[in-house]
């Protein structure tokens, strides 16, 4: 059953631009109702820092509660914290208005079960039958009614701290960079309860700044301050609080895939790692050596989180995650939490003594080079037998060095050429080469 407006990670796009409006979302809502809870119920709703978040907001409000629906209003918090208070509160679904980390001229929409879980492609499918009807409104006796219930955040930073039962952070300088989104107030106190000394940055949102300079997706000032203050560590957040990029005490970057194997070989030292380990096909091969060099499993998804998460419960596996930071600790919690995923980190540095750098020296990162090649339209690199003779020939020069993927993109006449290998002049090369090639012959087919 295909789809019209959801995407891998629910509805995004520019604010004002359909389907990002107000009579879309007033419309969105009240699918959703008719679907998620038919006879009436309660829905958490919680938002990032943007300033189109109130109007959203307030459109969801008026769509849930003409359909019979409570509304509970948390305000700003991160993404992972809608779906464990979803659970907790025993709501019918949770929303998240938030476009991740994209700024704030984009906005998106997207929706967590009664278990905190993501919809099925079937779910959505179905929501997206009832979005063109006009809104339901019930009679007044019948209409839902709306609260907010801002403090409740508590629960979810006391959820977190449970992560890592009796971490104490004294003695542990941090700074945080919040993105100015969604985990600007929890993630401070967070921290801040568990003993560390905190240097935040990123904390100041005014609804136009959120991921600007600052996040996961631009750390560059959390690298000049992690060693201008000699901190132990520093932590970077994207706008809606579930990607993690750390930095050393030397201001080096510590990416998700080098994250996702220091929890990993943790887990395996202290008997606890269960199944395989999940990246994607676009996890650095440092990664896979260095899991493999300590015994463990490694298997590789589809780029996306939903698609990592559901390799992990194929697999019986409990560790995935993305390099840019989307990890899944399946045994702390039910989706990619950027917050719980840095106290497993913070855990392990206190518990051995190591340092962030020391814990990630083992692994080794490959250059990875990626080269996108545009078409008039779009065609199968797997079925050109012309691609396929210009990727041998560059398997055979890479050796059991390296790695190529071929990825077309899903929304755009686009080919991802990615070369990776020890050799950093060969992979440029190599990326060059293969993407001339992509390139003749999607000419040759137009």
């Amino acid at each position: 059953m295909g789809r019209k407006y959801f995407g891998t990670d629910g509805i995004r796009g520019t604010v004002g631009e359909h389907p990002l409006t107000v009579d879309f979302t007033l419309r969105l809502a009240s699918a959703a109702a008719r679907v998620l809870a038919p006879n009436g119920g309660t829905v958490l709703v919680g938002k990032d820092t943007r300033l189109s978040g109130y109007m959203f907001e307030a459109a969801l409000e008026a769509g849930f509660t003409a359909a019979g629906v409570n509304v509970m209003l948390i305000g700003p918090l991160p993404t992972p914290g809608i779906a464990y208070l979803t659970k907790r509160f025993e709501c019918s679904f949770g929303v998240v208005i938030s476009a991740s980390h994209n700024l704030y001229q984009d906005n998106g929409i997207k929706f967590f079960d009664a278990e905190g879980g993501k919809l099925s492609d079937e779910v959505e499918a179905e929501i997206e039958r009832y979005i063109d009807e006009p809104p339901v409104t019930r009679a007044s006796s019948e209409l839902g009614r709306a609260t907010r219930v801002d403090k409740s955040r508590v629960h979810y930073q006391e959820f977190c701290a449970s992560t890592v039962p009796g971490l104490d952070l004294s003695g542990f300088k941090l700074v945080i960079d919040c993105a100015n989104g969604a985990g600007y107030k929890v993630g401070p106190r967070i921290l801040a309860d568990l003993g560390a000394e905190i240097v935040p940055i990123g904390c100041s949102p005014n609804g136009r700044n959120i991921n600007l300079n600052c996040g996961s997706v631009a750390p560059e000032l959390l690298q000049l301050t992690v060693p201008g203050v000699r901190a132990n560590a520093g932590i970077a957040l994207d706008g809606d609080g579930d990607r993690l990029v750390m930095v050393d005490h030397l201001g080096r970057i510590i990416d998700g895939d080098q994250l996702l194997y220091i929890i990993a070989k943790d887990r395996k030292a202290n008997g606890t790692l269960q199944g395989p380990v999940v990246g994607t096909v676009m996890s650095n091969l440092g990664l896979e050596h260095a899991l493999a060099a300590e015994g463990i499993e490694f298997k590789r998804a589809k780029v996306g989180d939903r698609y990592v998460l559901e390799l992990l419960k194929a697999s019986g596996g409990v560790l995935g995650g993305e390099t840019s930071g989307h990890l899944l600790c399946l045994d702390r919690t039910t989706t990619g939490d950027a917050l719980i995923a840095a106290l497993q980190v913070l855990a392990i540095m206190k518990r051995t003594g190591q340092s962030l750098a020391e814990l990630a020296s083992p692994m080794p990162k490959y250059p990875q080079v990626l080269e996108n090649v545009r078409m008039k339209r779009r065609i199968d690199p797997a079925t050109s037998p012309a691609i396929q003779e210009a990727v041998s020939h560059a398997e055979r020069r890479l050796g059991s060095s390296g790695r190529i993927v071929l990825r077309p993109s899903g929304t755009e006449p686009v080919i991802r050429v990615m070369v990776e290998g020890r050799d950093e002049a060969l992979v440029r090369e190599l990326a060059k080469s293969l993407a001339a090639s992509v390139a003749v012959a999607a000419e040759a087919v137009a």
